[in-house]
């Protein structure tokens, strides 16, 4: 089959647009996972975390409130200081894996800088008794077209995300290590 110069220069024409139109495709999905090791038994941490309508640990939320327990779909509204609200649904719960998901499904921008959000908690064994959590999430930054302002980029996003992480899991370890 032969090729015309033409046809050539239309595929490599193609090909340009096809390049320049995935370069500016927008936001990644972005990653970000933190873990903690805890000086209590894998239960003893399940036994503070396991319950999805508890996020009582965590030190932003002021007060849970929350339907079908930890059923697959259940809900729950997180108030956080100041006020704002965080809304959250859960859709893999595995107690005898010690895991379960969850997605955000409302949340201003300004409180989270992220969309399209969605986490997994996981408690496992550690050396010398010990229980390590890990908690991962993946999301999209809070701007979803290029060009985000810099509050709503990437790099805000995943330090977001990664300060709560971070905060929560050290709040977590105090309050296990120290039986509050």
């Amino acid at each position: 089959m032969r090729m015309t110069i033409g046809q050539a220069l239309a595929g490599v024409a193609m090909l340009a647009l096809v390049g320049t139109t995935a370069w500016a495709h927008g936001p990644t999905r972005q990653k970000v996972r933190e873990s903690i090791e805890i000086n209590a038994a894998q239960a003893k941490v399940w036994a503070a975390i396991g319950n999805f309508q508890d996020m009582s640990w965590l030190p932003p939320v002021t007060k849970t409130e929350g339907a079908k327990g930890n059923e697959i779909g259940a809900t729950r509204t997180l108030t956080l200081t100041g006020g704002a609200t965080v809304e959250e649904e859960l859709y893999k719960y595995e107690p005898d894996m010690l895991s379960y998901s969850y997605r955000i499904t409302k949340v201003d921008v300004k409180v989270l800088p992220v969309t399209n959000y969605s986490s997994t908690l996981t408690v496992s064994p550690a050396p010398d008794g010990k229980a390590k959590v890990e908690w991962a999430g993946a999301f999209y930054r809070g701007f979803p077209n290029n060009d985000p302002p810099p509050e709503l980029n990437d790099e805000a996003a995943v330090k977001a995300v990664s300060g709560l992480y971070k905060a929560g899991l050290e709040a977590l370890k105090k309050k296990i290590e120290s039986g509050s």
